[in-house]
């Protein structure tokens, strides 16, 4: 599997990596493709759901965190510079298929950092029942995307206050609040997050692929266009 590379080090808008994901699914010629990344403080949520039902409007206008529908299913995440956002764009065109891949991906590179991680019939991840990645997938006319968010750290402020799950969610999964149910990697190793990337990209991929600026000024076009 190659991992995907920008140009530059230039700092994203969230939209530009769900419009890299598609460019990748589209335009690029590896059967297996994997790429991370980080963004400014944001919010994304799911193709069906409603942003007022699950997103603190008011809190993230204060606090200039942008709010992003992406076009997989599944919930609402907050997402900053501080977890990682991990993007497995595959030929496979199985669902099933493409999360499991993906779920044991994950799974083998925290067995690899001594972590006794367990996946979810939901695609989750946890460690000690707790939620450290989440996932979703979506369809191409290729095969699959499938996008997760790994929480290494996070501004835990932020998180609790920009999603707003209803009280009935709460009260049926039985936890009093979002920190009740998700653990951060960092409590669990001592590898910085530098580290972590450099374990995940040496663990999962065999080559890499650098796009070039006219791969980018693509992305960006798709992203104004569809995102």
């Amino acid at each position: 599997m190659k991992f995907i590379l920008l140009p530059s080090n230039e700092e994203r808008r969230l939209s530009f990596y769900l419009a890299m994901e598609e460019f990748v699914a589209r335009q690029l010629d590896e059967p297996d493709a994997f790429f991370f990344w980080q963004v400014a403080p944001s919010v994304i949520y799911g193709r069906n759901q409603v942003v007022e039902n699950e997103v603190n409007l008011d809190y993230c206008h204060e606090h200039g965190i942008e709010m992003f529908r992406r076009k997989s299913g599944g919930g609402c995440v907050y997402a900053d510079r501080d977890n990682l956002m991990l993007s497995f764009v595959t030929s496979d065109a199985n669902v099933g298929f493409a999360f499991n891949r993906f779920v044991n991906m994950v799974l083998l590179v925290l067995r690899k950092m001594g972590i006794e991680a367990t996946g979810t019939s939901h695609n989750d991840i946890l460690i000690d029942g707790k939620k450290v990645c989440g996932t979703a997938c979506r369809t191409t006319a290729k095969g699959c995307i499938v996008h997760s968010t790994l929480l290494y750290d996070t501004n835990m402020e932020h998180m609790l206050h920009a999603i707003t799950p209803s009280r009935e969610k709460l009260q049926k999964k039985g936890i009093q609040s979002v920190r009740q149910r998700i653990t951060l990697l960092k409590e669990h190793t001592s590898l910085t997050l530098e580290e972590v990337k450099t374990l995940i990209r040496e663990t999962l991929c065999d080559g890499e692929r650098m796009l070039t600026a006219a791969d980018v000024e693509a992305i960006e076009q798709l992203e104004i266009e569809k995102l």
